[in-house]
């Protein structure tokens, strides 16, 4: 479980990124933190896994409190994905960068042959083993920076906006390899202001905005409160959109999903 209690910071002692931030995220759990750039999305992500301590309040991990672990400590159970994937590659080819942890952790060749390669078949990019990472594409350096962390099975996967710059080839990929994991009983956090990304993978929200959480409930409730995304500088997914454009009385414009969409439209237009 990740607890934050009532969580300030402020940087340079100025600009205040976090204003009394309060919320609980169990195991096994889908959440995507949402808001405008500036919001404090990542501010968050950084204080799960201890680079940043609170100012006030308390990040607590499983009953340690982060004041009081090293981001060592942490990241053997807190596993973050940064946004630019460049950030996280520094050796020759693939295969090092995903052993690397691996090594550091204390795996034996054995297992780290063993780890490397179930997590390059995993993600699709076991034919790269021996490439420079920085020769892949955008989406498969994406996948590469999932598959470092994921590799040492980390409990708490956290992705600072994973679907930047990506087609909707690795965004449908990317629902799927989120829900793998959480099927495994990981837990998910993702930091976006992607709507229509989040419309798909269908998470628990918690909305922030300069700060403060003002929002927290399932995507279908959150992401079609037009009140709630004005105040977060985001707007409706497409398809709630278009369901309330209809011109009908009784439409159920709380769907996310295309295929719930079009079942609505048939459903409206076969009562004539």
């Amino acid at each position: 479980m990740i607890e934050f209690t009532d969580v300030h910071f402020s940087y340079h002692g100025t600009i205040r990124a976090l204003d009394g931030v309060t919320f609980t995220i169990g195991e096994g759990e889908i959440v995507s933190l949402m808001g405008e750039n500036g919001a404090g999305k990542t501010t968050i992500i950084r204080h799960a896994n201890g680079l940043l301590k609170p100012q006030r309040g308390r990040v607590v991990v499983d009953g340690t409190d982060t004041k009081n672990a090293t981001v060592a400590e942490l990241s053997r159970k807190v596993g973050v994905i940064f946004q630019s994937p460049d950030n996280m590659f520094f050796l020759q080819t693939v295969y090092d960068e995903v052993a690397f942890a691996l090594r550091k952790f204390g795996y034996t060749p054995k297992e780290v042959e063993e780890r490397v390669s179930e997590v390059l078949r995993f993600f699709g990019l076991e034919r790269y083993r021996d490439r420079s990472p920085f020769t892949l594409s955008g989406g498969e350096k994406k996948r590469l920076s999932i598959a470092i962390v994921a590799a040492w099975n980390p409990k708490y996967l956290l992705i600072d906006e994973p679907t930047v710059g990506q087609d909707v080839t690795y965004r449908r990929l990317l629902v799927q390899l989120l829900n793998e994991f959480a099927n495994e009983g990981k837990t998910i956090v993702i930091s976006t202001h992607d709507v229509e990304f989040v419309a798909d993978l269908r998470p628990r929200v918690i909305l922030v905005s300069r700060g403060r959480v003002i929002a927290d409930g399932s995507a279908r409730d959150v992401l079609t409160d037009e009140e709630l995304l004005k105040r977060a500088s985001l707007v409706m997914p497409q398809v709630p959109q278009l369901l309330r454009s209809i011109p009908k009385s009784g439409v159920n414009f709380k769907l996310l999903g295309v295929e719930e969409g079009a079942r609505e439209i048939v459903r409206l237009f076969s009562r004539g």
